[in-house]
This record gives C-alpha cells, structure tokens and sequence, in this order.
C-alpha cells in the first residue's frame, strides 16, 4: 500500500476526545472543562458504576433520550471505573480548580458585601489565586471574571489529555456523547495527539486528494496492530469532483440543522458546520464530497455544541481560509472566549465580529445582527446573527435567536431593511437550563426557575412577527435538530404534535397564504437565486 493514490474514505469518522469524553467547546476552554469533569464526567461515571442497570434501561426509552445515562452495556462498568479513576487521578488539579471556584463563589456570596474587594483577594482559593478579577455589578452584586487567557498558558490547559479516535462509521447510531465516554472498540484507532496537530489535516487532506497511507501511517508512529486498522480507512476510489457554482447569482445548499453552505462565483461561506458522512441511509443529504476546496470563511452564531462542532471543524480546518465568531464576553464562566478556542487548536485566522460590525467579501458584505435568547438568561455575548449581502440578494441568518423583544428587530430592520430571504430558528421547546449550563453552576437552581430558563428559540407569533417586520418573499424554518444524524449532540425526537412542528406548521401555513416561499428544511436542500 506503499503507492499513493489512495484516498480516505468519505465515511471515516473522527471523534475528538477529551481524557475520554467527546469533546466539545465546554471541554477545550480551560475553566469550563474543570466544571464538566466535577459534575457532570465523575457524577455520571459514579452513577454507573453504582446502578448500571439503571443506565442501560434508561437509554432504551425515548423519554430518557439526552438525560445522564451512560450507553455503554452493564458488563462494561469496570472499564468505567478505570476510567474514572484515572479521571480522578489525572485530572486532579481540573478537580481542585472546579471546588475553587464554587468556593470562591460563596465566600463573595457572604463577604462581599459592598465595601472594596481589595482585601478579599488575599482570600481567593489558592488554584485561582492570579486568574480571577473580583467585581460588582451596579447593583453592588458581586461576581468575577477570568484571565482566560493566561487559563490557556498554564497547566490548566491540558493538551495531553486531547486525543482522536478514528473509525469507519455506517449508520446514524451514535450514543448520545454529553452522558457517554468513549471506550475501546473493535475497529476504532485511538491516537494520542493534540487536537491542533497538523498531522490532522494531512490525514483528512487525503478525502478528495490521494495519497500514500503508509507515509501518513508513519508520521502518526503507528504500530503494526494499528496499521492494521488504519489501512481499512482507505479507497483507491477517487471521490466524485464538486462542482463549483459559476452563475451570476448565488446557490445555497443546507446540510442539515443550522448548516447551510452559501456560494457566488467569487466566495463561499459555510455556516455553524454540522456535517453528514456518505454512507447509505434513509434520508438523503449533503457530505463532506459537496463541499468546495477552499471555504472563505465559516460563520459561527453561538457557542452551543450543536453549531460549533469541533469533529467537523478539525476535519475541515484544512479547507477553512478564516473563522469568523461573535465577539466573546471577557472572561465570564458561561461565555468562554470561542477566539481563544479555535487558535488553540488550531484555526489561524479568527475574526471577531461585534454587533453591525460588517465584514466584506468579494461582492460580499456580512453584517453581525443582535441575536437575544435561547441561553437562558445568561450574561453571554457570544452570540449572533448574520446578515449577508452577496450577489445582489439580502439573507438573514437568524439561528437560534427568540423573539422576545419585538423592538429589537424594529430597530434591526432600520438599519439593514427588509431580506429576500429568512432563515429562522423554531426549536421552541428547548431543553431546561442545567442540561448544558448545569456544570457551571455554583449552586444548584430550583427545579421551576431551572425549567422557566430553557434553551428555546421562537414560537409561531414570534417567528411570524419576524416575518412580518422584513418582509422576505422566501422563509426557510432551520435548526431544528430533526435530522436522524445529528441526535448525538441533539438528543431530540418529534412527532406530529411536537410543540416545534405544530409552531413551524402554523407559520408554513401562514406564510403560504400570505404570497411567501416557506418550507421547513430537513435533509438536504438546493436553493439558486439568479
């Protein structure tokens, strides 16, 4: 296999991990990580170690589908146990950080009552001692901040415990990654190298241009047992060629949830990308093998692990010519810095993008709209919309965004005008606030406050009065989760009477009878404005 005209095969699976975990942007920023490994990695492996049984009929109802339950077979619990020991032994120093901070939020819950902080910094857990600013609010309520940049320069930030796992991947059965390590597997190559390691990209560089598996295998010092498993990831295939769009206009492609890859004849931008293996499957979409060689620039709206997903990221980094982000919050627990992330492992060209910052393109201006919601009430700033003019044409990209404050896109639409086409968010249930920020409280919340504060994005009123106020001849309702590939980082399933479809369902109908193009997106789709 010495010859290099090999290719990797399009359905070659890359799992980032974290000292066992699939990682996702919680696990990489520094504090962050700390919170998940103390409440949510050890209490879930002590919960099965305890009570297996509990975990493996759990994972069997769809009610439970995304709850604390790790899907890995009863007979695997020493394996976890292992696993949770060198957790806590590894990962001792994360463990220490996450109890200081908890301490450190009460000790400014009972002496920080208004008079100077100066003299409380004497009293700052040791672990956060030089990392931590401690402040007021203007209601004299007290709270801090991170140094997260210097998080990311100490041993805090722990690249040794970055890894990747490798396989071949053949359906959409995942388990749910937030409750389940990964373990060994039969098939599966589990390499010990850092998430930013270029050896990364020279692998997935070999999806759609050949190569010589046996020099890759050697650059990644794999053993002989290993290159065993490694050589079945490879086709002397060629993949199918993508077809660049050369019209005057624009074409869209949605790939599923909030991906949708937008192209002129001089720039491509792909947003929040989510994307599919090829491999045979019920419902049809777009893969890796339908996206351009180069990306000009990926737009990510909000740090949810749904849209920043760093599998797709790592594999694509090679293609990506620059990430553009919102601006983040400085240093706050819940809004850890996305710039920091990506250049941690790995992205060169981040550009932080505030609120009617624009950014220009060839023939391309791309303008950060305020994006309020679904982060349940949580000071984060790392959030945005997108509004992007290319090619004479005026989309709104509003993700995830509720409509809670109807004024808000009064004063928006003042300033970029009416769209030709929406992109809108619908999932409005949402899961409750501890499902994702839950490991970053100090203390626990009241089950009602916790289930009042949920990750929703607009309803049927809210989403229609979107449309009402920028008046699109086209409405697309995205980021909904439904796709059959994307439950191991969603965990959703719906039926017809599901709270999202009845609401996207009224505003389908809505927008018919008013003259509008809508439709809610599932799959794959293929847009062409002219």
């Amino acid at each position: 296999m010495s010859e290099s005209h090999y290719y990797l095969k399009p359905n070659v699976l890359l799992e980032p991990l974290f000292a066992g975990w699939y990682a996702w942007p919680h696990l990489i920023s520094p504090a962050t990580a700390a919170m998940n490994v103390l409440h949510r990695h050890l209490t879930i492996m002590d919960s099965f170690i305890q009570a297996p049984h509990i975990h493996a009929a759990a994972v069997k109802n769809p009610r439970m589908l995304g709850g604390p339950f790790m899907d890995h077979p009863e007979d695997r619990v020493d394996e976890v146990a292992q696993l949770r020991d060198r957790t806590a032994r590894d990962q001792a120093h994360l463990i220490e950080f996450a109890r200081a901070v908890i301490e450190l939020g009460r000790m400014l819950e009972e002496r920080a009552t208004g008079y100077s902080m100066e003299p409380l910094y004497q009293s700052v857990p040791g672990p956060l001692r030089g990392y931590v600013e401690l402040l007021y609010d203007l209601d004299n309520q007290p709270s801090f901040r991170f140094f997260e940049p210097l998080l990311y320069r100490s041993r805090y930030y722990d690249r040794e415990r970055q890894s990747i796992a490798l396989s071949v991947i053949e359906s959409d059965q995942r388990p749910f990654v937030l409750s389940t390590p990964k373990l060994d597997e039969p098939g599966t190559l589990m390499l010990e190298i850092p998430f930013e390691d270029p050896r990364i990209d020279d692998l997935f560089a070999m999806r759609y241009q050949a190569g010589d598996p046996e020099a890759v295998g050697e650059s990644l010092d794999l053993g002989k047992n290993q290159f065993d498993v490694f050589r079945g990831f490879f086709t002397d295939q060629p993949p199918t060629a993508f077809q660049r769009y050369t019209g005057s206009g624009i074409r869209t492609r949605y790939f599923g949830h909030a991906c949708v890859l937008v192209e002129s004849r001089d720039v491509s931008i792909l947003i929040d990308p989510v994307i599919s293996y090829t491999y045979p499957a019920d419902v049809s979409r777009f893969t890796y093998q339908e996206l351009p060689e180069t990306i000009d620039c990926v737009l990510i709206t909000h740090n949810h692990q749904d849209h920043v997903l760093l599998e797709t990221l790592l594999q694509l980094r090679h293609r990506i010519e620059r990430v553009i982000i919102p601006r983040g919050g400085g240093g706050a627990l819940q809004d850890p810095s996305l710039k920091l992330m990506l250049r941690a492992i790995g992205f060169a060209e981040v550009i932080e993008l505030d609120e009617f910052d624009e950014i220009e393109l060839p023939g391309c201006t791309i303008t950060g709209v305020p994006f309020v919601g679904e982060h349940c009430d949580l000071d984060i700033r790392s959030k945005l919309c997108h509004h992007v003019r290319l090619a004479g044409r005026s989309i709104l990209f509003a993700a995830d965004s509720c409509n809670i404050e109807p004024r808000l896109y009064r004063y928006i639409h003042r300033e970029i005008g009416d769209v030709d086409v929406l992109f809108v968010g619908m999932e409005c249930d949402g899961a409750p606030l501890s499902w994702l920020y839950g490991p970053l409280l100090t203390e626990p919340l009241a089950r009602d406050k916790d289930h009042s504060r949920r990750l929703a994005g607009s309803d049927f009123s809210r989403a229609r009065d979107l449309v009402r106020q920028f008046n699109p001849s086209d409405v697309y309702v995205y980021a909904m989760g439904q796709e059959p590939w994307l439950t191991y980082i969603m965990s959703l399933t719906y039926t017809e009477f599901s709270k999202p479809i009845v609401a996207s369902n009224q505003l389908l109908e809505y927008c018919r009878d008013e003259g509008i193009v809508a439709e809610r997106l599932f799959g794959e789709k293929e847009l062409i404005y002219g």
